[in-house]
């Protein structure tokens, strides 16, 4: 055969390849609401701007007006749910690249739908399917849903529970689930602790939002957020300043020196909560006399009150807490009675 000679048909074979379009494209872009619409990350972007369509269903979805003021036209398509995958994979036609504004509830079973149409083939061509995340949520993203949901509860046509509760109502619940996650702790149930760390966390959330509606001193729970953020910067100036604080004793000394600057107390005992339990409020009032140096003779008389003081008193010069060794013994003594009624029982 000659140099020059072409097996038979092969003309024709390339005639018909190059007829034949590449594949469509459906990209799935996926964002979140959590964040403010249009931070879309720069594939996102540039996927929009090169797509020869694109489709969403929700006229109220929070990236329409970003989108649009970035001059990005998106079609409203009025389908059905269960035709939605069909009419989708239909649109990105070969050579066509189809953009789909993931909906804000996630479109539930769309990607199962589009992946039975690419297995069983019934559309043809089966267009390239791809999932484009745009923008995605940040550590903490769940406390923006808690924020929700508490606004949604204590708005009208919420709960009327919620909506009754004053921070002075619920003061007897943050000092139950403050005493349940101590529980959770001391009983090293990780599952009880994550759970009630969020009821505590509940607690700040709901005071929170309780706060904004005062008349005369609204604040939110951003500002609650932000003043802490604050307070924890400037008192960690060894982590955020140039403080040289090399060991855990410097650290304290330097907080200690802050907080006095910062707070401006006539006397050591003030800050300290009297509603603590009482054990734990004996020993901070001994540690601020004995971190000031003040000659304060403990009460010296033999009532159970004084005898209680000076006990937990003796505790803290020890470095013992008297509060978690007198818990320590609780639950002990409590273990002995349930293996007493055990015991009974048998």
């Amino acid at each position: 055969m000659a140099a020059n000679d072409e097996t038979p048909g092969t003309e024709a074979a390339e005639a018909a390849c190059a007829t034949v379009e590449p594949a469509g494209r459906l990209v799935l872009l996926d964002t979140t609401h959590r964040i403010a619409p249009g931070l879309l990350s720069w594939p996102a972007w540039q996927t929009l701007h090169a797509a020869d369509r694109v489709l969403g269903v929700e006229p109220e979805h929070p990236q329409l007006p970003a989108l649009r003021a970035a001059g990005v036209a998106v079609e409203l398509l009025e389908v059905e749910p269960y035709a939605l995958a069909r009419t989708l994979a239909e649109a990105a036609a070969p050579g066509r690249s189809v953009v789909w504004l993931t909906s804000t509830d996630g479109d539930p079973g769309l990607t199962d739908a589009l992946a039975r149409i690419a297995v069983e083939q019934s559309v043809q061509p089966v267009p390239e399917i791809e999932v484009l995340p745009g923008s995605w949520d940040l550590p903490g993203y769940r406390l923006l849903d808690l924020v929700s949901v508490m606004d949604r509860l204590r708005s009208p046509g919420g709960c009327p529970w919620d909506a009754e509760q004053t921070h002075a109502s619920l003061v007897k619940y943050l000092v139950e689930e403050a005493f349940e996650l101590v529980e959770a702790i001391e009983e090293e149930d990780r599952a009880t602790l994550r759970e009630e760390l969020g009821d505590v966390l509940l607690q700040v959330f709901f005071h929170a939002r309780i706060a904004e509606e005062h008349e005369a001193d609204p604040f939110d729970i951003d500002a609650v957020a932000g003043g802490i953020v604050e307070k924890l910067m400037y008192r960690h100036p060894h982590v955020f300043g140039d403080v040289h604080a090399p060991t855990a004793e410097h650290v304290s000394a330097n907080w200690e020196t802050l907080k006095a600057a910062e707070k401006q107390r006539d006397s050591v005992v003030e800050g300290i909560p009297l509603g603590m339990p009482a054990l734990a409020l004996a020993a901070k009032l001994h540690g601020r006399v004995r971190k000031a140096r003040l000659d304060v003779p403990l009460p010296a008389d033999d009532t159970p009150g004084a005898r209680l003081l000076r006990e937990a008193a003796a505790a803290a010069d020890t470095g013992v807490d008297p509060e978690d060794a007198l818990r320590a013994a609780a639950r002990a003594y409590r273990d002995a009675i349930r293996a007493a009624e055990r015991a009974a029982g048998d």
